[in-house]
């Protein structure tokens, strides 16, 4: 093990403990007594809060009210992470109380001048599709607050002009093309739901104790009722990288000789699964259930219709 490699692993080793003493890093990292030394020397020099303790029982102690140890990073390292970084840049809201222009702001502070320059050479030749959204989702913190205090919700909907109030226990968010989405039970009908965040117009904590717990939670993601439909739509093999872009966790692709979308709707959820089959055109080779079909052909048809209009 290189010696950075080394440092690196022993502040994660050294950072959860109060005292340790020579032995603990000699039998750890199989090193001498004076590479011990060395690296303690150098753990200091890198502002970890080292302090010793003399005597026949002497040791090694470390602040208890110190910050969070640095972490020895390689510059592809601090590259990754400042790139990730920007990816926020997609989204209006986060579930965290920060600004991202200000997060940039001091990661660059910590760079060399070389290391800046470097950075920003790299911004102009690596390009991170994202999708721009103007709308604001309000309310995230307070939903991951939920989800991770295992209570639930009740929260104000906004969707084609009309308000609705839901009573549900989310246990997921997740982000998409720059859109926030939550995923909860609907207690008072038992049903997995999809919410777009930034049509949640308020949030309203539920003191009862919540029904699952997370894991269960997890478990009831992928709901399938015993009235469930099976579906199965081939595809043009070009057509796969759309369903690698979007798909749901109903789905699945096979692509053995035909490339074929299989997956299963509740009762209540066929418009839905038309809507998004409606973007693979002309892909389209045959659906499966006739049911299914028609109801693309009607969108299709009615799509026809509106352009003949115009």
């Amino acid at each position: 093990m290189k010696k950075s490699e080394r440092l690196n692993d022993m502040i994660r080793y050294l950072n959860g403990r109060e005292f340790f003493n020579l032995h603990d890093l000699m039998d750890k990292y199989d090193i001498s007594k004076s590479t011990a030394l060395r690296d303690i020397h150098s753990l200091e020099q890198l502002g970890m809060p080292i302090f010793s303790e003399h005597g026949r029982h002497g040791r090694y102690g470390i602040l208890k009210n110190r910050l969070l140890s640095p972490i020895v990073f390689t510059m592809d390292e601090v590259y990754a992470l400042y790139f990730a970084m920007l990816t926020l840049e997609a989204y209006q809201s986060t579930p965290f109380h920060l600004s991202v222009n200000k997060l940039g702001e001091k990661f660059e502070h910590c760079l060399s001048d070389k290391q800046l320059q470097q950075i920003r050479s790299m911004r102009k030749v690596l390009q991170f599709e994202m999708v721009q959204h103007a709308h604001v989702s309000q309310y995230l913190d307070l939903i991951l607050k939920s989800i991770l205090q295992e209570s639930s919700c009740t929260i104000q909907y906004r969707k084609n002009k009309q308000q609705t109030s839901y009573h549900v226990q989310f246990f997921k968010i997740s982000a998409k093309f720059g859109q926030w989405y939550a995923s909860g039970i609907e207690l008072s009908t038992q049903q997995y739901r999809v919410f777009r965040c930034d049509r949640i117009t308020s949030v309203e904590e539920v003191e009862a104790e919540a029904p699952f717990t997370i894991d269960e939670l997890r478990s009831l993601e992928i709901y399938q009722s015993k009235h469930s439909i099976d579906f199965e739509v081939e595809i043009l093999e070009q057509a796969k990288d759309l369903f690698y872009k979007e798909h749901y966790p109903s789905m699945s692709l096979d692509c053995g000789k035909k490339t074929v979308i299989r997956g299963f709707y509740n009762p209540g959820e066929e418009a839905f699964i038309a809507d998004y089959l409606m973007r693979y055109g002309s892909s389209v080779v045959s659906v499966k259930p006739e049911s299914l079909r028609r109801m693309i052909q009607d969108r299709a048809e009615r799509l026809l219709h509106h352009y003949q209009q115009l």
